[in-house]
């Protein structure tokens, strides 16, 4: 049995999915962002004036965007109408949820294409899982009239799903086969455990445009599939998985990934635009993400709390005052624009240290790369 399900099963599960998410909103929890942190250099700064906030990834004028949650219910398309409308007032990108149901269920297409008709110029991302042809990707994109697909791969979530997929076998292959039927880029995310070196290396050489990291520290799927069990078993896969930040710790360097994305309708050079998302709290932790790499950094979580408690023009503010603030940081530290985030000089520390040098991965570097250490 694959994670899309048919009938009402499938509409409960996403509608426990938001449910159980908004339980696990911890915006103060403790988060591998938290050892990365920026050397100070008094006399670096620049001017906000001058700080070109754009991504390197696919032609988005912001580094921000909005990462796919939901769609299928009553519940689900309120949310993606209130996304669609932030997404069209502050120019962020924004994802819906996986569209497979659609496939299955064609009644319930509106619960995802509002985020489309609210936002009809913006850039839309549809979305799939990875068990589906390249026939049924294209026809899903086509539906939401999608500037791009995401793809998730979920395998911890599955296998704390009661009624989770458990051949996993096909995934990398159906990837392939999705990118060659499609015209629009196919960015794979996972869903909250990370994405290793080794996986982002066989996704670009699967020809995708871009990946999304998402990994631990925001919604925990595996946690939230383990609660919806009968038998409340599996609550051991909760935390599974490395956060977005070890990924990008994982992912630097890596020939053809990240540092200069995609361009809209297509790759640069070949090109694989890096994004992260999960467990981004606020601003600092967009700008940590940036200077280690990523093209854009995804936010669901703490967007999806401010929206469902206290409505579209309260996110619509939020997401306004963190792209100041983004802009804020970055002159603070003199980057001009995303990469010269990448000059500057961080400290990766604690655990999130441990983990590289276990991987193998020399963090010394990343403390003494911009110019104010060149002296």
């Amino acid at each position: 049995m694959t994670s899309e399900t048919s009938g009402e099963t499938t509409a409960q599960r996403k509608d426990d999915h938001i449910r159980l998410a908004m339980e696990q909103h911890a915006p103060q929890a403790a988060r591998d962002y938290d050892h990365v942190r920026f050397v100070h250099h008094a006399l670096a700064g620049g001017a906000r004036d001058t700080v070109d906030v754009a991504s390197p990834a696919f032609g988005w004028p912001v580094p921000l965007y909005v990462t796919g949650m939901t769609g299928g219910t009553a519940k689900a398309a309120e949310i993606n109408r209130g996304l669609g409308i932030v997404a069209r007032e502050t120019g962020l990108p924004v994802a819906c949820g996986s569209m497979g149901i659609v496939l299955r269920q064609p009644e319930v297409a509106d619960s995802f294409t509002v985020l489309r008709r609210e936002n009809p110029q913006g850039f839309v991302m549809a979305n799939t899982n990875a068990n589906v042809t390249g026939a049924d990707a294209a026809r899903i994109v086509e539906i939401m009239g999608a500037d791009a697909l995401q793809v998730h791969v979920n395998a911890a979530q599955e296998t704390a799903m009661p009624e989770g997929d458990r051949d996993f076998t096909r995934w990398e292959g159906n990837i392939a086969a999705i990118v060659d039927a499609l015209e629009v880029p196919v960015i794979v995310k996972e869903v909250g455990a990370g994405l290793s070196r080794g996986t982002v290396a066989a996704l670009r050489d699967a020809g995708v445009a871009g990946v999304d990291l998402a990994g631990r520290g925001g919604t925990d799927f595996s946690a939230i599939e383990s609660a919806r069990r009968t038998d409340s078993g599996r609550h051991y896969l909760a935390g599974w998985g490395q956060s977005s930040v070890a990924s990008l710790l994982e992912a630097a360097g890596l020939e053809g990934v990240g540092a200069i994305g995609p361009v809209a309708g297509g790759g640069e050079a070949g090109r694989v635009a890096l994004l992260a998302s999960g467990g981004v709290r606020h601003p600092l932790d967009v700008v940590r993400a940036l200077a280690l790499g990523a093209d854009a950094v995804g936010v669901a979580g703490q967007f999806l709390h401010v929206l469902t408690t206290a409505g579209v023009d309260a996110l619509v503010a939020l997401v306004e005052e963190w792209l100041v603030e983004i802009a804020d940081l970055m002159a603070l530290l003199g980057a001009r624009d995303v990469a010269g985030l990448r000059q500057t000089d961080v400290l990766v520390t604690g655990p999130l240290r441990e983990y590289a040098e276990l991987r193998g991965i020399d963090v010394a570097g990343y403390a003494r790369r911009g110019p104010w250490s060149r002296v």
